[in-house]
C-alpha cells in the first residue's frame, strides 16, 4: 500500500512524503485516529515509502521493495498487535504467531476495526493484549542489523492495549532507539497509553473522512451510484469502515437493531410494569454473556440510532437514512421520545457505560445500570430538567 493509494488525508500525505525524503523522521511516532479514519493504512503507506527511500525510484529494487511492504513480508517491517488464545493457537500468543492471519486481514479489511480483528480470530468474546513477551520481541528485533540497510520499522496496532508490564519495557527502547528504527504506534483512544510514552513520541492526529472523500471512494472502487455512496457516506459519519460494512445492507453485524429495538421498547413500557423491569435485566445479563467490545460496539450503534432518532426530531430528515432490516421498527414513530431534553443525558448514559466496560466494570452491573437509566429518561418531557 503506498500514500497514493490512501483516499484523502492530502496534506498528511504529502507531510510524510516530504518530511521522509529531507530524512526528517522522528524515531516514534504516535498515530491517534478513530476507527475507520485510517490509522493502519496511512502508517503502512508511511513505512513503506520510508523503507523504498534506500533504492533508486523505478528501479527494480524498489518495485521489489514496494512488492515486499505490499504483501506484509519486508524482513525490516515488523508488526504487533492485541492477541488472545483461540481455537488454533491457545499458548504463546505473541504477535509473531498469528503473523498469516494479520496479514490476511490486513489484505481483506485494510480499514477494519479492533472489533473486526477479534471476530477474525475468533475471540471477539475476549479482550486481546499487548503481554511483554511482546515487548521483549520488539527490542530484539530492533537490536538487529537492518535486513536491506535502511530503516527497522515497528509498528504497533492498538498501542492502547499494550498491558503496564509491556508498556514499561519499550519506554527506554522508545527514547534511546538505535539508530534508523522507526517505531510507529497506532492508537484509538491515547489517553489509554501511559503518559510518559506519549511524551516521547511526535503525536499526529489523522482526523475522519471527509464525506465527500467516502462518497468518491465508493463510487469509484465499488462502482455504486452517487446517490447510493452519498447515502453510505452520511450514515458513516467519516467512518470508511462503517461505510464498507453498509455496502451490504442485507447484512446485519450481531442481529444489533433487534437488540436496540427489544431494549428500548421494555425501557419505555417499564413504567409502572413490574415485568418490563425483569425483562430489561434478563436483557442485560443476555448483552454481557457476549464479549466486551460486541458491547462497546452495541453501545456505538445506539448511540447511532439515538442520533438519527434527533435528527428527525428536529426536522433535519434529508440526513437520516435509517432503513429498518425486518420492516417492525419505526424510527419515526420512536423520534418524539428523543429530543431536546433527554438527547444529553442519553448520550453521557451511554459514553459512561462504555468507559466502564473498556474499564472492565461488571457488564451485567453497568448495562442494568444503564437499562434502568434509560426508563426515566425516554419518559422526560422536552422541557424537564433533571
Amino acid at each position: 500500500m503506498q500514500l497514493k493509494d490512501i483516499p484523502g488525508h492530502e496534506n498528511l500525505k504529502n507531510h510524510f512524503e516530504m518530511s521522509a525524503t529531507q530524512g526528517r523522521i522522528p524515531h516514534a511516532q504516535l498515530f491517534v485516529g478513530d476507527e475507520g479514519s485510517g490509522t493502519l493504512p496511512l502508517a503502512l503507506a508511511y513505512a513503506s515509502h520510508v523503507l523504498s527511500l534506500e533504492h533508486e525510484k523505478e528501479s527494480e529494487s524498489w518495485q521489489n521493495c514496494l512488492q515486499k511492504c505490499e504483501n506484509l513480508i519486508h524482513p525490516d517491517l515488523h508488526f504487533v498487535f492485541p492477541t488472545a488464545t483461540n481455537q488454533e493457537i491457545k499458548t504463546n500468543t505473541i504477535s509473531d504467531a498469528f503473523l498469516p492471519q494479520w496479514r490476511q486481514f490486513i489484505k481483506t479489511q485494510p480499514f477494519g476495526s479492533l472489533y473486526d480483528w477479534y471476530q477474525y480470530l475468533g475471540i471477539e468474546k475476549k479482550q486481546g493484549f499487548i503481554r511483554v513477551e511482546d515487548s521483549h520481541e520488539v527490542i530484539r528485533k530492533l537490536s538487529l542489523k537492518s535486513y536491506e540497510g535502511g530503516y527497522k520499522i515497528m509498528l504497533i496496532w492498538m498501542a492502547e492495549k499494550m498491558n503496564t508490564e509491556a508498556s514499561n519495557k519499550l519506554l527506554k527502547l522508545i527514547e534511546e532507539p538505535t539508530q534508523k528504527t522507526l517505531i510507529i504506534l497506532i492508537s484509538a483512544d491515547e489517553s489509554q497509553l501511559l503518559q510518559t510514552i506519549q511524551s516521547r513520541c511526535q503525536i499526529i492526529r489523522i482526523p475522519k473522512f471527509p464525506e465527500v472523500v467516502i462518497e468518491k471512494y465508493l463510487t469509484e472502487k465499488f462502482q455504486r451510484t452517487p446517490f447510493d455512496s452519498r447515502k453510505i457516506a452520511i450514515q458513516a459519519d467519516g467512518n470508511l469502515n462503517k461505510a464498507i460494512e453498509l455496502l451490504n445492507p442485507d447484512v446485519e453485524k450481531d442481529g444489533f437493531e433487534d437488540r436496540f429495538v427489544r431494549w428500548v421498547r421494555m425501557a419505555f413500557g417499564a413504567k409502572g410494569n413490574k415485568s418490563s423491569v425483569l425483562g430489561l435485566i434478563e436483557w442485560a445479563e443476555e448483552l454481557a454473556s457476549t464479549g466486551r467490545e460486541t458491547q462497546k460496539k452495541f453501545l456505538g450503534f445506539c448511540t447511532e440510532m439515538f442520533r438519527q432518532a434527533i435528527l428527525i426530531n428536529k426536522g433535519c430528515k434529508d440526513l437520516v437514512f435509517y432503513q429498518s432490516k425486518n420492516g417492525k421498527f419505526d424510527l419515526n414513530k420512536f423520534a418524539p421520545f428523543v429530543h431536546s431534553g433527554n438527547i444529553f443525558d442519553i448520550y453521557e448514559a451511554l459514553q459512561t457505560a462504555g468507559l466502564h466496560i473498556e474499564r472492565n466494570g461488571n457488564a451485567k452491573i453497568v448495562l442494568a445500570d444503564l437499562s434502568l437509566k434509560l426508563t426515566r429518561l425516554l419518559h422526560q418531557k422536552p422541557n424537564e430538567q433533571l
